[in-house]
């Protein structure tokens, strides 16, 4: 079968952040520079067919496709190693460190911002020909998504602010899930499926993800959206990289963990028979131990 156990997918959760923070950060970055990309260019797709069908929801169908994409081919998003790598240091496992967990989380931070910054780049040539002309309709909504994203939150102040984490909480619980689903199964279509459906919930409805981000505003300050670099960072990618790693962290990784890989002792009760045969059993016993 290709179903893999919660308790065997759990040790491999922890397995596999032990192996993140061991990894060089020549392939740390790389790993993540091009995760950073290809989530990039699905949330360009996303968009761009959102725009041009006129519905959000086949948008987010089809995201998933970037996702799926840069997990069978083993890069990283800061997403899924907030769950995964601090598994390993709680695990106890030989040279995990808080320090090492934070060099990971710092490597693919910037890994993953590059990569989707130059995408951001490119996919602002490509809607103003080389910023020869104004924004074309897929332009204009990458920067409208900007602005709601950052000073709509500001508007409200700390509701906006409460609302914008709680986003970024949910976000990576969605997200992590798609991380673990790959774990789920031993097959290629068991795979996807188990990352598919977390991930076009959260693209729809409208979590917030620090990477997406990354390329989303960028490319909207870039394309004439009405709002600051500091905007963007206190208003939305700040906040949103705290709620994915209490999110991801707190409702997947340590969840998983802690009932699988650390189950509690079962409470089933010894039943009266059991007692009373025990108790039966244990003169014959010792008087044989006593003959021998």
């Amino acid at each position: 079968m290709s179903y893999v156990n919660p308790s065997e997918f759990a040790v491999k959760m922890v397995d596999a952040g032990e192996a993140k923070v061991f990894l060089s950060t020549r392939d740390t970055i790389i790993r993540a520079y091009m995760a950073g990309a290809i989530l990039a260019l699905a949330a360009a797709f996303a968009v761009t067919v959102t725009v041009r069908t006129g519905e959000p929801l086949l948008g987010a169908l089809l995201f998933p496709v970037g996702f799926c994409l840069l997990y069978l081919m083993g890069f990283d998003l800061l997403t899924g190693v907030f769950t995964l790598v601090p598994l390993a240091l709680i695990d106890k496992r030989r040279g995990v460190t808080v320090r090492s967990m934070l060099r990971n989380w710092s490597w693919v931070f910037l890994g993953n911002f590059l990569g989707a910054f130059t995408v951001a780049v490119m996919m602002a040539v490509i809607v103003t020909y080389g910023f020869s002309v104004d924004p074309d309709e897929i332009g204009q909504q990458l920067g409208h998504i900007g602005e709601s994203r950052t000073v709509g939150y500001a508007e409200h102040g700390a509701a906006g602010m409460l609302t914008l984490f709680i986003r970024g909480v949910l976000c990576n619980w969605m997200v992590s899930t798609g991380v673990v689903g790959a774990m789920m199964s031993t097959s290629l279509p068991g795979k996807v499926l188990a990352m598919w459906m977390p991930i076009m919930l959260f693209f729809y409805m409208g979590f917030e993800h620090s990477i997406v981000n990354m390329f989303l505003f960028p490319s909207g300050l870039m394309l004439g959206g009405d709002f600051s670099i500091g905007d963007y960072l206190v208003w939305n990618e700040i906040p949103t990289v705290i709620g994915n790693l209490v999110g991801g962290l707190t409702f997947v990784g340590l969840t998983i963990y802690i009932t699988h890989a650390r189950t509690a002792a079962d409470r089933r009760p010894v039943s009266h028979d059991e007692t009373t045969e025990v108790d039966v059993a244990a003169p014959a016993e010792i008087e044989a131990v006593k003959t021998v």
